[in-house]
């Protein structure tokens, strides 16, 4: 089994094929951490409590007085606020006298084979029985909060789940005012923190430091998981690096507000909770009543910082995504945004369907413009009828033409929105989240639609459907433009305001599954703003995110890098734009990572142009197998060279490789050799180019010699290997 309990020594132990994880329950109930890292044969881990001497000032549980533990001390396993440990806590209960002093203690426990689902939120799935689940009860007797812990790991791979759900079983309310997910104890703090910051079209670029003493924290409270940072952050082990080393990662599926934080203490030992956002954030409980948290997934690997990447990928891959598109070559599409903006009719895409559809390109996609009476961004969200000023005749006729050209079709939204400017709003003008008596803050001249109440997704899932179910549509853009300020509802009472911000995401979460559900056939790709909501929450919806607005080829090398921390390419919304600062070539092996795609105006290119992309999707149709289902290894990163940046692609038998290499600003010398990872040393690998037949242990060792390759700006080399 991949769970035990000692029932002697009330240790848990959690086992997958190369991680070992384990915590004990006091004899007073207390559930103390033991230990997460490598695979362990045993569990002789009591030992790691004791923590030697300790002040007065720490103080001990009620009734173990001077028994060398104290809950300021000692490795919790979820920690809680109010009785003595005064680090950072997963958990904070407002009772009914006012105080917020929790104290919870084991109750009981399961060994479920079944993963259990989390109500109303993504998570990741169980494949065939290939999981086990722990379920730990425990109760704050003075509260009477039902708390329960749930681990789930995975027999193929090690991947660790955490989630949290806490009840109501008293005769009085109560208010949940941190609710994390995980709480993980480390016995050092020899760890650099690795996370991903940015903002709108520099999205997830990877920030390193060393972890300190005190607390070191990333947050959004934005109302999505946001371009400025993202629920996800690594703790890698001093000198580790991509493929050696010590490295801790997790990641919350969640698309709202969210924490990480870690605290160092004076101990020198490290803790690291990630949940939910307190800030701004209270649920109230009534008796009965039962909140879930969202899941966190944990990954610990002591190969480095690229196969904790690579084990993520495969768990998403594998466990989160759940689309039929998930295992299969997505169509290369052509995007109306940046060819057109809001300036088209439906002669004009048809006339851009027509030069695509002689290109090799598979699908028109109409973005924003076609609703409404929308010029621009300042009207019409909400209004999801067809504007037949503009789309002469009716979408069905558009579609019509532009399947008749040998092209599929999608098209744009923006459900969670709506315009001043519009019929929806001029009609129920408050359904948008707005503070009483306060002035709504417009941002792209559009508020955000109140998607905790079900009479609005109602109307917006009533609204999208009448034009999905009676046009052929094979694609749907999920767009979310903004941040969410004057978070209120007119609906919930004010002891239950402070609770929007979740319901949103749990509002946005129903619409989703209801589309997918009735739409299982459409390629939903997720959006915001390019990449403000790239997590897990999204995924498991759709299984590719627009990853940036941002679509010059040398920007996107950091932004693409940096989601590679922990999201399959795969998912990389990635196309090639009408951008001349690289090449042609060079803005395809850049999108050749990611979906593929183009944002441009076929009609524009150049016979020579046209050529080149014909070539460029045959390629795509070559490699995508490896793009999808292949490892990805960052050979050399664009924020620790100057010069040159390149990744590589392996298939999972080790047969076949993709090199890739730009050139980001003329080297100072020319000579360039490349070494690859992840082959096989013993396997012979020609170079489908040159008909070179090397040994994997020669191209992982003594590299291959790229010195003539590629050298000026902008320029890009593809290399291509097949397993004899």
């Amino acid at each position: 089994m991949a769970i035990t309990f000692d029932a002697s020594r009330k240790i848990f132990k959690l086992d997958t094929p190369s991680t070992s994880y384990a915590f004990a329950v006091h004899e007073a109930g207390y559930l103390f951490h033991l230990y997460y890292g490598a695979y362990l044969p045993d569990d002789n881990l009591l030992s790691m409590l004791d923590r030697g001497m300790f002040s007065s000032f720490c103080p001990d549980f009620p009734h173990y007085v001077a028994t060398g533990v104290s809950p300021d001390v000692t490795p919790s396993e979820y920690s809680v606020a109010g009785t003595g440990d005064f680090r950072v806590s997963a958990l904070q209960i407002r009772n009914k006298n006012g105080d917020v002093s929790t104290d919870i203690r084991y109750v009981s426990h399961r060994i479920l084979e079944k993963k259990p689902a989390l109500c109303g939120m993504p998570a990741l799935r169980d494949e065939n029985g290939d999981s086990e689940t722990l379920e730990v009860t425990t109760r704050d007797a003075a509260t009477g909060a039902v708390v329960k812990l749930y681990y789930t790991v995975y027999q193929d791979m090690p991947v660790m789940t955490r989630s949290v759900v806490v009840e109501n079983d008293s005769d009085a309310a109560m208010d949940l005012e941190r609710v994390y997910s995980a709480c993980l104890e480390l016995p050092t703090y020899d760890y650099d923190m690795v996370h991903l910051y940015g903002k709108w079209s520099k999205e997830r670029t990877v920030a390193e430091r060393p972890l300190c003493h005190g607390i070191q924290s990333i947050v959004s409270k934005r109302g999505s998981s946001s371009h400025n940072h993202n629920p996800f952050v690594a703790l890698r082990q001093h000198g580790a690096s991509e493929e050696n080393g010590e490295v801790y990662g997790l990641n919350l599926v969640y698309s709202g507000n969210f924490a990480i934080d870690v605290e160092v203490d004076g101990f020198d030992t490290t803790r690291l909770i990630a949940g939910i956002n307190p800030d701004g954030f209270t649920w109230h409980l009534e008796p009965g009543e039962r909140f879930t948290a969202p899941e966190a997934v944990l990954v610990y690997t002591d190969k480095g910082l690229g196969e904790m990447s690579r084990i993520f990928h495969r768990a998403y891959k594998k466990h989160l995504i759940k689309s039929p598109w998930r295992d299969v070559e997505r169509p290369v599409l052509i995007n109306s945004w940046e060819a057109a903006y809001f300036d088209f009719d439906d002669d004009k895409l048809v006339a851009f369907a027509h030069e695509a559809a002689k290109l090799g390109v598979d699908m028109l996609v109409m973005d924003d413009g076609w609703f409404g009476h929308r010029e621009s961004d300042n009207s019409s969200l909400g209004d999801w009828y067809v504007n037949e000023k503009k789309i002469k005749g009716g979408l069905s006729k558009l579609i019509e033409r532009v399947n008749a050209e040998g092209l599929k079709f999608g098209i744009w939204y923006e459900p969670e929105m709506i315009s001043p400017d519009s019929e929806l709003y001029k009609a129920h003008p408050d359904w948008c989240l707005h503070v009483k008596g306060r002035e709504n803050s417009p941002a792209r001249l559009q508020y955000v639609l109140d998607m905790s109440r079900e009479d609005v997704r109602d109307n917006i899932f009533e609204q999208m459907c009448s034009v999905l179910k009676n046009n052929k549509i094979d694609y749907v853009k999920w767009d979310f433009n903004r941040n969410i300020s004057e978070a209120g509802s007119a609906l919930l009472p004010p002891e239950r305001q402070k609770e929007i911000m979740h319901r949103f995401v749990l509002g946005t979460y129903d619409l989703m599954d209801r589309f997918v559900k009735t739409f299982p056939n459409i390629l939903f790709e997720n959006c915001s703003g390019g990449g403000g909501r790239f997590d897990p929450g999204m995924l498991y919806y759709s299984p590719q995110i627009w990853c940036s607005d941002n679509t010059d080829a040398i920007e996107r090398l950091t932004i693409q890098f940096g989601t590679s921390m922990c999201y399959p390419v795969s998912a990389f919304g990635a196309h090639v734009a009408a951008r001349p600062r690289t090449p042609l070539s060079t803005r395809a092996n850049v999108a050749m990572c990611g979906t593929f795609g183009y944002e441009l105006d076929p009609r524009k290119l150049t016979e020579e142009e046209k050529e080149e992309v014909r070539q460029q999707i045959a390629d795509y149709r070559k490699y995508n197998h490896l793009v999808r289902d292949g490892d990805f290894y960052r050979l050399i990163a664009p924020t620790d060279n100057a010069f040159r940046c390149a990744w590589e692609f392996v298939s999972p038998d080790k047969n076949e490789a993709m090199l890739t290499s730009v050139v980001m600003r003329q080297p100072e010398s020319m000579f360039y050799v490349q070494r690859l990872r992840g082959l096989d040393p013993e396997k012979l690998y020609t170079d489908t180019d040159t008909g070179e037949v090397y040994s994997g242990a020669l191209l992982m060792n003594a590299g291959i010699n790229l010195t003539r390759a590629a050298y000026l700006d902008g320029e890009s080399v593809v290399k291509h290997f097949i397993a004899k």
